[in-house]
């Protein structure tokens, strides 16, 4: 992103967004900037699947029911990454992104992540990094929700 980035916006990226420079397009597309995080992973600080972690924020807006995401792991992939693996392009089509994001996509998104955590097993965990893999390499389509949500 350019310098300054968090300064000029919202802490959202929407498919786009002048913040993003040609080479975080690129990054951004393939994934590959979720690549620093391994780092944290192999501290213990991340898992590869589990709740993607949220800025403070917007955490202070879940209920009492979705801080539940907060007492596990987060992970560099999870239900809710795969199901919304286009983001992007929901937040650029919303005539309010942010107000969207925070309304509808950070609600459903953890509805899947709860229900991650209530069930969370390795052999999903296997599935949810295959998944993933095959999404960014585009073998399979990312999404498992139908994304025609309404932007209002």
């Amino acid at each position: 992103m350019t310098d300054g980035a968090d300064k000029k916006g919202a802490p959202l990226t929407a498919s786009g967004d002048a913040r993003v420079t040609r080479v975080g397009r690129v990054l951004r597309k393939t994934k590959l900037d979720e690549v620093p995080q391994l780092l944290n992973v192999l501290r213990g600080e991340m898992s590869l699947v589990g709740p993607r972690p949220e800025v403070p924020e917007y955490t202070r807006r879940y209920t009492a029911e979705e801080c539940k995401v907060l007492a596990v792991r987060p992970g560099i992939t999870g239900p809710a990454s795969l199901a919304y693996i286009d983001e992007e392009r929901l937040l650029a089509s919303a005539a309010d992104p942010e107000k969207f994001y925070v309304d509808t996509l950070m609600r459903r998104k953890l509805q899947f992540d709860l229900a991650y955590c209530r069930n969370i097993f390795f052999i999903e965990d296997l599935r949810i990094v295959f998944r993933t893999l095959a999404g960014v390499a585009g073998l399979r389509p990312g999404a498992t929700e139908n994304p025609c949500i309404s932007n209002e």
